[in-house]
C-alpha cells in the first residue's frame, strides 16, 4: 500500500500524463493557418514580387540605356551608311569609294568596310595584316534599290518604293536641258514674288528644277497665271519614261493586263481620281499632270478597242499590280545605273548592331536560375527564422494550457531582449503573480473554514450539551452562546466589508471630522479593556492656534472610527502589561491631489513588535504572526486589511514602522479638510511629529 505522500505525489504525475495525452489527440494546426505556413506565404510574396519588381526594372533600365545608346549609335550610323547609299546611287559601281569611306572613319573614329554580299572584301578603312576579322553580322545592306527606312526613315515617301531618291538614272537631264528648265522656273517664280506669293526654285536629284511655296495657305488664281510656261518633259526625260513603260507594259502583258503610260512622276491614271506623284520628281504642274492623264485615257481606251471590248473602270487588283510592274520596271531600268548591294560593316567603340536589344534564351535561363535561387534561399531562411519565432509561442501555449488544466506550469525559457523574450518574461511574472494569488486563495479558504468553525463547534457543542441534558440553558449558558454568535457575525461583516471595497461598492458618508475629538471618542471607548490589559490608553492632543481647533478631516466617521477601532484593539492585543498605546494627530504635508493637505492618525504601542520578514504581510486578509490562530493571542487576521481598504477608499493610505521587542506605530493618512490645515500648523506639527515617533518607539 503507498503511503499519503505516496498518493500525493503520484498524483500531480498522473494529471501530467493526462494533459500530455489530451496534447497528442489535439488535431494540429493546417499549414495555412499556422504562423508558420503565414510568415512562408508572406515571404514567399515579398521575395517573388521583389524579384519580379526587381527583375522588371533591370530589364526597363538596360533596355532603355541601351535603346539610348543605340539612338546615339543608330545616329552616327544613319549618317555613314547615307553619305554611302548616296555614292552607290549616283556611281555604277563601288570603285573610288575609298576616299569617302576613310573619310567617313577619321570623322567617327570607327572602322567601315564594305563588301560584297558574299563578303568579298570591297574598302575597308583598317585595312593590313594587323586588321580584326569583320563580325559576324553586317550593321546594313547598302542598296540603292531598297534603302533601310531604320537608318533613313524619310528617304522614300509614305507609301512609294524604296528607291533612293537620289538614284535617277536615265532620267539625269544634261547642262543643256537642266538651264532651259531652270530659266523657266524662274521666271514663274519672279512673277509669283510680284503678285505676293513667296516662292523658291529647288532642284531634284535628276537635275529638273520646280517651284516650291514658302507657304502652302496661297492664292490658287494668282497661282495659274504664273505657271503658264511649258515645263513639259524633256527629251531625255521622254526617251526614259518610253522605256520605263515598255518594261513596265511588259510586267503587264505577263499577267494578261493592259499597259498603262506613266506621268513624269511614275504616277498613272487610277480610274478614280487623280493621279498623286509616285516618287521621282513632285514638282510637275497640275496642267502638265492633266494632259498626261489624258493621254493615258487614250491609250487605255485604243488597247481596249483594239481587243474588241469597251473601256472599263479598273479596280483595286489592277491597281496594286500596276504599282508592283512600275516598281520592278523602275528597279530594272536603274540596275546598271547604280551600285551593286553592299555590306556595310561599322565597327569600333561603343559600336552596336542594327538590331534592338534580345533577350536570348540563354540569359533566360540564367534570369529564371537566378530567380529561383532567391526564392529557395527566402524560402530557406524564412523556414528558419520562422521556426525560431514560433517555437517560444509553442512553449507559451504549452504553459498556458497546462495551467488551464491545474498543473504547475515551469518557468518559459526567455530569449532576447525583443517582443518574444518579453512576452515570455510577462508570460512568467504572471505565472508566479497566479501561484501566488492561487496560494493565498488556498490558504484565505483554509483560514474562513477555521475561523467560521471555532464558534460554530462551540455553539454546537453547547447545544449538543443542552440536549443531552449536560447543561442548563441558563444566562451564562445564553450568554456563551451569543458571545460565540456575535464572533461569528464580526468575521462575516468583516468579509462582507472587503469584498464591497475590493468591487467599489463600500459606501462612505463623509462630512468635517475633528481628528482630535474622534481619538477621544476611540480612547474613551478602549479605556476599559485597557485598564483591564494593564495598559496605558492615552490620547496626544495637537497644539492649535487659540481659538482654533485641532486639524479636520473629511470622512465617513463612522468608518474612519472603525478603522482606527481596530487599530488600537490590534494594539491593546499585542502590548504586554505596564506598556503604553498612544493616539495621536498633527497635519502632515501637501497631499497626493495636490490639494489643501493631508491629516496624520498614529496608533502607536510598546509592544513585542512585529519581525522585519512580517511587516509586509500586515496587512494581508488573515494573516496572522501566530500561525495556531489561538483565539487567545489574535483575532481573524482581517482587522488591518479591512483598516487598508478603508484608507484607501478615504483617498489615504495605511503604513506600518515596527521594531522587534521595541513596539509598532501604524500610520493613516488622510486628506485633510479645505482649510482644515495650515501652513503654519503643517510645519510645526512635522516637527513635533518627528519628536512624537521617536518617542513612540523607545
Amino acid at each position: 500500500m503507498p503511503s499519503p505522500e505516496q498518493r500525493r505525489d503520484q498524483q500531480p504525475r498522473d494529471q501530467r500524463r493526462s494533459w500530455l495525452r489530451r496534447d497528442r489527440s489535439r488535431p494540429r494546426l493546417p499549414i495555412r493557418r499556422s504562423l508558420l505556413g503565414r510568415l512562408l506565404i508572406v515571404s514567399a510574396l515579398v521575395a517573388s514580387c521583389s524579384v519580379a519588381a526587381t527583375a522588371w526594372l533591370a530589364v526597363q533600365t538596360t533596355s532603355g540605356a541601351i535603346r539610348q545608346e543605340q539612338g546615339q549609335d543608330l545616329s552616327s550610323d544613319a549618317e555613314i551608311y547615307n553619305t554611302l547609299l548616296g555614292y552607290g546611287a549616283s556611281h555604277s559601281g563601288w570603285e573610288g569609294v575609298e576616299d569617302t569611306v576613310r573619310e567617313l572613319a577619321r570623322k567617327s573614329e570607327r572602322r567601315i568596310a564594305l563588301t560584297t554580299e558574299d563578303r568579298g572584301p570591297l574598302v575597308d578603312s583598317a585595312a593590313g595584316p594587323a586588321a580584326d576579322p569583320l563580325p559576324a553580322q553586317a550593321s546594313a545592306v547598302v542598296d540603292p534599290l531598297s534603302v533601310d527606312t531604320l537608318l533613313v526613315p524619310d528617304a522614300t515617301p509614305v507609301g512609294g518604293d524604296r528607291v533612293d531618291p537620289r538614284a535617277v538614272g536615265p532620267f539625269l537631264l544634261p547642262a543643256k536641258e537642266r538651264a532651259d528648265l531652270r530659266r523657266t522656273t524662274a521666271e514663274n517664280v519672279r512673277c509669283l514674288s510680284a503678285v505676293g506669293i513667296a516662292a523658291d526654285v529647288v532642284e531634284s536629284p535628276s537635275g529638273r528644277p520646280r517651284v516650291e511655296y514658302v507657304s502652302n495657305d496661297t492664292d490658287r488664281q494668282l497661282e495659274l497665271k504664273c505657271l503658264t510656261a511649258e515645263l513639259g518633259p524633256t527629251p531625255t526625260e521622254k526617251k526614259a519614261l518610253r522605256e520605263l513603260d515598255q518594261l513596265a507594259d511588259a510586267c503587264l502583258k505577263r499577267q494578261g493586263r493592259t499597259g498603262v503610260t506613266l506621268n513624269l512622276d511614275l504616277s498613272w491614271d487610277r480610274g478614280y481620281g487623280p493621279a498623286e506623284p509616285s516618287g521621282l520628281d513632285a514638282g510637275i504642274s497640275k496642267q502638265q499632270t492633266a494632259e498626261e492623264k489624258a493621254a493615258t485615257d487614250r491609250k487605255a481606251a485604243a488597247a481596249a478597242e483594239a481587243a474588241g471590248g469597251v473601256p472599263r473602270a479598273r479596280d483595286s487588283r489592277h491597281d496594286r499590280a500596276i504599282a508592283s510592274c512600275v516598281g520592278s520596271a523602275r528597279r530594272e531600268q536603274l540596275t546598271a545605273y547604280v551600285a551593286a548591294p553592299a555590306l556595310l560593316f561599322i565597327d569600333g567603340p561603343g559600336a552596336v548592331g542594327v538590331p534592338g536589344f534580345d533577350l536570348s534564351p540563354a540569359n533566360t535561363a540564367r534570369i529564371v536560375g537566378v530567380t529561383a535561387l532567391v526564392l529557395a534561399l527566402t524560402v530557406g531562411v524564412s523556414v528558419i527564422a520562422g521556426a525560431r519565432l514560433v517555437r517560444p509561442l509553442h512553449a507559451l501555449t504549452g504553459a498556458a494550457q497546462r495551467m488551464r488544466d491545474g498543473l504547475d506550469s515551469a518557468p518559459v525559457p526567455v530569449g532576447p531582449d525583443n517582443e518574444i523574450g518579453r512576452l515570455a518574461a510577462a508570460f512568467n511574472d504572471m505565472a508566479v503573480h497566479r501561484a501566488r494569488l492561487e496560494e493565498q486563495r488556498k490558504v484565505m479558504v483554509s483560514d474562513v473554514a477555521h475561523e467560521l468553525r471555532t464558534p460554530l463547534s462551540n455553539i454546537r457543542g453547547w447545544l449538543e450539551a443542552a440536549q443531552d441534558g449536560l447543561a442548563d440553558p441558563d444566562p451564562a449558558f445564553v450568554s456563551s452562546l451569543l458571545e460565540e454568535a456575535v464572533q461569528l457575525q464580526h468575521i462575516i461583516d468583516d468579509l462582507q466589508d472587503l469584498g464591497a471595497a475590493d468591487v467599489g461598492a463600500l459606501r462612505l458618508y463623509p462630512e468635517p471630522v475633528v481628528a482630535d475629538e474622534l481619538l477621544t471618542q476611540v480612547a474613551a471607548a478602549y479605556q476599559g479593556p485597557a485598564e483591564t490589559a494593564g495598559v496605558t490608553l492615552t490620547v496626544t492632543v495637537s497644539e492649535a492656534a487659540p481659538g482654533r481647533p485641532g486639524p479636520s478631516l473629511h470622512a465617513d466617521p463612522v468608518r474612519l472610527r472603525q478603522a482606527v477601532s481596530n487599530l488600537v484593539s490590534n494594539a491593546l492585543r499585542h502590548t504586554p502589561p505596564g506598556g503604553r498605546v498612544t493616539l495621536r494627530s498633527y497635519p502632515g504635508g501637501s497631499g497626493s491631489g495636490g490639494g489643501g493637505g493631508e491629516v496624520v492618525l498614529e496608533v502607536s504601542d510598546t509592544g513585542a513588535g512585529i519581525p522585519a520578514d512580517d511587516v509586509p504581510h500586515v496587512f494581508d486578509r488573515f494573516w496572522r504572526a501566530e500561525k495556531s490562530r489561538n483565539r487567545s493571542t489574535g483575532g481573524s487576521g482581517l482587522g488591518l486589511a479591512i483598516v487598508l481598504k478603508l484608507a484607501e477608499a478615504h483617498g489615504g493610505t495605511a503604513s506600518v514602522v515596527s521594531t522587534e521587542g521595541q513596539g509598532s506605530v501604524f500610520t493613516l493618512r488622510l486628506p485633510a479638510a479645505p482649510g482644515g490645515v495650515t501652513e503654519e500648523e503643517t510645519g510645526e506639527a512635522g516637527e513635533a511629529g518627528t519628536a512624537g515617533e521617536g518617542s513612540a518607539r523607545p
